[in-house]
């Protein structure tokens, strides 16, 4: 394992330790968030720029630590092996891959939930303002807030049709849950470039702090990408907080073996792009 610091890495870790003092001192913590974190296309606060930026934003100084230190142990040995060009590529292209991963995810639950609301006779700008209200409550969106909330969004648009039932108004909730969802974290980035690490080094020995064995490269990274699925399809949380965005580590993940895979199926092509 390389013990320095490569020039991406270095300025990849600047850049997401200057953007974490912006979200601790500029606007109380909010305006960073707003502006910068990814929300859902369907979110008032959604803008195109984010599709960038939220990899470089963090949610806590446990998040940002554990990725940035991920980022230095495996970051630095891959762009080692790879160079500073394609170890970028590879970086954002991971961070793009789970983004749309996690944003397929929840297109899915939003889609999925608005056919149990299909008798209620909203209007598309009815429903948009009821996946809009903020019922969020530290980082969970709490169903009695979301009940008030609704209750006034029904009264402002004069609502006159069918009553709301239990499994209309869980349809509803989680339309609400999978709007209000933001995505932050270079966790899909590093899942991607851990993934190029074990594809380059698959005898390597990992060990999880949690769990101080040592497992070979080419075991320990497929478990933790099966543990994410497991996590995401469930809720059930093994090593990350309940509200991690298990999808996006998925999508990084795979897009880096895509690539990796490309990668080495053409590497004595003398004429790629990517030498």
């Amino acid at each position: 394992m390389i013990r320095g610091i490569t020039d991406t890495v270095k300025h990849l870790i600047i850049i997401n330790v200057i953007m974490f003092i912006g979200t601790l001192t500029i606007g109380n913590g909010q305006l960073f968030q707003q502006w910068f974190a990814l929300y859902f296309p369907e979110n008032n606060f959604f803008m195109p720029w984010q599709i960038i930026t939220h990899m470089f934003m963090h949610g806590g100084v446990t998040h940002i630590l554990f990725n940035m230190f991920a980022l230095w142990m495996f970051g630095t040995a891959v762009e080692t092996q790879l160079g500073s060009k394609k170890f970028l590529f590879l970086y954002i292209s991971a961070g793009l891959g789970a983004m749309l991963f996690q944003l397929g995810y929840y297109y899915f639950k939003y889609y999925t939930a608005a056919q149990g609301i299909s008798g209620l006779g909203l209007s598309q700008e009815v429903i948009h303002a009821i996946s809009n209200i903020n019922a969020i409550e530290g980082n969970y969106i709490v169903p009695e807030l979301f009940r008030t909330g609704l209750i006034d969004v029904l009264t402002n648009y004069n609502y006159a049709g069918p009553q709301i039932q239990s499994d209309t108004f869980g349809a509803l909730f989680e339309m609400n849950k999978a709007t209000m969802a933001s995505m932050v974290g270079a966790s899909g980035c590093i899942m991607g470039i851990l993934a190029a690490f074990g594809m380059m080094n698959p005898e390597a020995k990992l060990m999880m702090i949690f769990l101080p064995i040592p497992i070979k490269a080419k075991y320990f990274i497929p478990g933790i990408i099966i543990l994410d699925v497991i996590s995401a399809v469930t809720g059930q949380s093994f090593f990350s907080p309940s509200n991690t965005a298990y999808m996006a580590h998925v999508g990084g993940a795979i897009t880096g073996f895509l690539i990796m895979w490309y990668w080495k199926k053409t590497q004595f092509n003398k004429n790629r792009w990517d030498r």
